[in-house]
């Protein structure tokens, strides 16, 4: 057992305080080897191979895209100092700054959120909580690929100029330590406000309010008929005039600092460069200091749930929402009452929508390939974006069962039809998640070939079907129990969430190929049958595992009661 009391060869606890101090140093040290012996006890296990397998296996390829984009950052900033072209320099920062923003809500879906309540078990203090809090954050996969973006501009700057290699450091020192403290602060901040229904509520008008808001774009700077840009008159007569306005108020922003350092510092002005840094310094603690709070009430033992309070339950009406009797109408209604009550499972559904919007602005913005492919294939490839939120409810469709696994194995119920039942709310749902998708992509860059509609109607097709029959097996073979309040509490299994990601991946290769080969032949009305028939075998395949979900489900019984009735 680690020793989380920190005491010194004397008995007494070291002297110094603080987030640096002697005593948060020695409780982060024994927390961090008593990890350390928890992962290697794990070995010892097959779960626990695969489990670390998985992340070796998840690391290295969000690695590679992270050195991927740090290699096209390098000689971004290679160009710019070798040109002397230090003004463009805010671009490249500001678009480091949103690729290490976005990834959380990209990877929604797929990402575990790490939660240190069980820190609280020892007596350690603030500090070394808030220090162990910064420490977890370093293996999130928006940090590796933000770092590696960091490190190509450090590589690249310093090969032209290596007498600014000290200013470059401190600046990106500076400018990373933001993008981690801030995206720990967005995602406890979130996590707070949608614990509770009336703050989700809120937040849920606010966002329709921002996705209707968008729309208003769309007449103002593109044609309707054929999408084709109007010359950006709107633009050149509203936007201009404050674009000098918007360039200065960006120099005092994180990323407009950063590169201000930077530049200030090639021009011999160290004074104008320290400035930059010492007002970097102020944001800092301002974004430490709002995460340090949020933090703080975790720290105390705040625990927001789903409760409804002592007022609220004389009020509520007791009734069905969906009329039916039988255990698969019992399932369907239990279902949507989970859903509906749970924010982590909302979010995971309604970040990729979020960035459905992004992705049919950069596709319509950028313009197509003289051929039109990327334009045509812009409705697919945002509809199978967007479902992939559905993975985690999909591929863990017992995960929301919790202590009520063991009433399922006593119930005469057969565990197929209970199967059955998750099976067809989640493809209802898979089915809303598409057409809302498809209206998204839709509204920002007009309707599509009738051809390519209908293509893309049947690939979804054989989608469902594939990702129900592969759900159910990772379900019964790979359980994780879902935390249905507290988005940072979710422990998602590694190995399933790579194995979801891999079979997502092969259905979007599969889509993309047919399109590509319909597309190469100038005869998408190919892709139609070819989906057809690939959604028939998806569909006799799901009902065979159905079939033997009875069989599946008592083999690992023992299995699934321990990992999903275990206690939090």
């Amino acid at each position: 057992m680690a020793d989380l009391s920190a005491l010194n060869s004397a008995g007494t606890e070291p002297a110094g305080g603080g987030l640096l101090g002697a005593r948060t140093r020695a409780q982060c040290a024994s927390l961090l080897r008593m990890r350390w012996q928890m992962q290697s006890h794990a070995f010892r296990t097959t779960q626990g191979a695969m489990e670390f397998g998985a992340r070796l296996v998840s690391y290295l390829v969000y690695g590679a895209m992270g050195l991927g984009l740090g290699v096209g950052a390098g000689a971004v900033a290679y160009q710019l100092a070798a040109g002397n072209m230090w003004q463009f320099l805010p671009i490249e920062f500001w678009v480091v700054f949103f690729i290490w923003q976005m990834i959380p809500v990209a990877l929604a879906a797929f990402q575990e959120q790490f939660d240190l309540s069980f820190v609280l078990r020892f007596p350690v203090s603030f500090s070394a909580f808030y220090a162990l809090y910064l420490v977890f954050s370093l293996s999130d996969i928006s940090t590796i690929v933000g770092g590696l973006c960091s490190l190509g501009i450090l590589t690249g700057i310093a090969i032209v100029r290596p007498d600014l290699a000290l200013w470059v450091v401190a600046a990106l020192v500076a400018f990373g330590l933001f993008n981690l403290l801030l995206v720990r602060l967005i995602l406890a901040w979130v996590d707070r406000w949608l614990a509770q229904r009336r703050t989700r509520e809120i937040a849920s008008v606010v966002f329709l309010l921002l996705l209707l808001s968008l729309q208003l774009f769309n007449p103002a700077l593109y044609e309707h008929g054929r999408g084709g840009p109007r010359r950006m008159y709107w633009v050149m007569h509203h936007v201009q005039p404050y674009a000098e306005t918007l360039i200065t108020a960006q120099q005092w922003l994180p990323p407009g600092l950063a590169a201000r350092a930077i530049g200030t510092a090639a021009k011999d002005q160290p004074v104008k460069a320290l400035e930059s840094l010492s007002v970097f310094g102020l944001y800092l603690l301002a974004v430490g200091g709002l995460l340090g709070v949020r933090i703080r009430a975790d720290y105390r033992g705040e625990e927001l749930s789903e409760a409804p309070s002592r007022k609220e339950k004389t009020v509520e009406k007791q009734g069905w929402l969906l009329n039916g009797s039988g255990p698969i109408a019992a399932v369907l209604e239990k279902e949507l009452r989970t859903i509906l009550r749970s924010m982590p499972l909302l979010y995971a559904i309604g970040a990729p929508l979020f960035m459905v919007l992004i992705f049919g602005s950069m596709l319509r913005n950028g313009g197509s390939t003289p051929s039109g492919h990327i334009f045509v294939l812009a409705l697919p490839m945002c509809v199978g974006y967007a479902l992939l939120g559905s993975s985690q409810l999909v591929y863990n469709n017992l995960g929301t069962e919790g202590y009520g696994i063991q009433l399922l194995f006593l119930s005469p119920t057969p565990v197929r039809r209970v199967m059955l039942a998750k099976n067809l709310f989640h493809g209802v749902l898979f089915l809303l998640v598409a057409v809302f998708a498809g209206v998204l992509a839709i509204l920002r860059l007009g309707w599509p070939d009738g051809t390519m509609l209908l293509a893309t109607a049947a690939w979804i097709l054989f989608a469902l079907p594939a990702n129900l029959a592969v759900g159910n097996v990772l379900s019964i073979i790979m359980p994780h129990r879902t935390n249905l309040s507290r988005l940072k509490k979710q422990r998602v299994s590694a190995s399933s969430a790579l194995l979801s990601l891999f079979v997502q991946l092969i259905l979007l290769g599969v889509g993309g190929t047919v399109f590509g080969i319909a597309i190469y032949l100038h005869k998408m009305w190919i892709a139609v049958p070819v989906f057809t028939v690939l959604a028939f075998g998806a569909i006799v395949v799901w009902m065979r595992i159905l079939h033997n979900s009875d069989a599946m489900a008592n083999s690992r019984r023992d299995k699934l009661i321990s990992v999903l009735a275990r206690a939090e």
